[in-house]
């Protein structure tokens, strides 16, 4: 059986699983799904349409799976899926996806969603990512796996943040950002590479080079042309190097999207011993 404090209210028609813990004043809706070791401190509010998969913790003060602040919302069943081992701290809200939308609201595996966070309507973050402390998501928005986005930033409707990318504190983010690129600024701009994390995730030295080669061929002034004869310079120049087409691919998704570039980007750069 799971360990309910006699304060909290479970509604009937939700679903706990028998290892999970729901502390003192919590409330759970009809139709809640608590996966195995799922923890709920005191507090927490889950409610609406939500699936909280195993071991995911949910701190006090935290709303997860309330409705869309959207005026369009007229009480539809849409949903909210929180995966495994994610942790939900304090005063999170995670709202749940909308009818317009694509109706539901994800957050992966493994993820960190800091205090004062908040995850709006029909967005994906990906797995192992890092959301600190009061950034705010707006609609529609998606976040590849390993992203870090730094505290007290806002990131706009619909963008999309590159898998492992790195988003600066108190950054305004307006345009999408390619994977693993670094952003920051009151309007973010692109500041290069996050090398440090490629590192950290394995990526090989020659990988880094690629990845250094083709940044300067897009962005900067090694690459020639308008913008679609770059990309396509870089496509058949890096045919080889997967962390360089997965950056292309996700530059072609919409060649119209609004995209976060540098403000400017020196004339040379090489890659050295010290930073790859």
């Amino acid at each position: 059986m799971p360990t309910i404090h006699p304060s909290a209210l479970v509604s009937d028609g939700a679903r706990v699983a028998d290892s999970a813990t729901i502390g003192p004043f919590c409330v759970v809706g009809p139709d809640v799904t608590l996966g195995e070791n799922v923890t709920l401190h005191a507090h927490a509010i889950v409610e609406g349409w939500t699936t909280l998969a195993d071991g995911v913790q949910v701190h006090s003060f935290a709303v997860v799976g309330g409705p869309p602040q959207h005026l369009r919302y007229k009480g539809e069943p849409t949903r909210v899926e929180i995966g495994r081992n994610t942790i939900i701290r304090e005063h999170v809200t995670v709202n749940r996806g909308t009818a317009f939308g694509t109706g539901l609201t994800t957050v992966g595996d493994n993820v960190l969603l800091a205090i004062g966070c908040h995850i709006a309507h029909d967005c994906a973050v990906g797995d192992n990512c890092q959301v600190m402390n009061h950034v705010l998501l707006g609609g529609h928005v998606t976040i590849g796996a390993n992203a870090i986005i730094g505290g007290g930033a806002a990131i706009h409707q619909f963008v999309r943040i590159g898998k492992g990318a790195m988003i600066g504190g108190m950054s305004g983010v307006e345009g999408d950002v390619i994977p693993n690129g670094v952003v920051m600024g009151e309007r973010a701009r692109l500041e290069g590479l996050n090398i440090i994390g490629l590192k950290r995730r394995g990526t090989s030295r020659d990988d880094i080079h690629l990845m250094r080669a083709a940044y300067r061929m897009l962005f900067g002034t090694g690459g020639e042309g308008i913008w679609v004869d770059r990309l396509k310079a870089a496509r058949e120049t890096f045919a080889d190097s997967p962390p360089v087409q997965d950056v292309i691919r996700f530059l072609e998704v919409d060649a119209s999207r609004s995209l976060c570039r540098p403000a400017r980007v020196p004339a040379t750069s090489a890659v050295t011993d010290d930073d790859a």
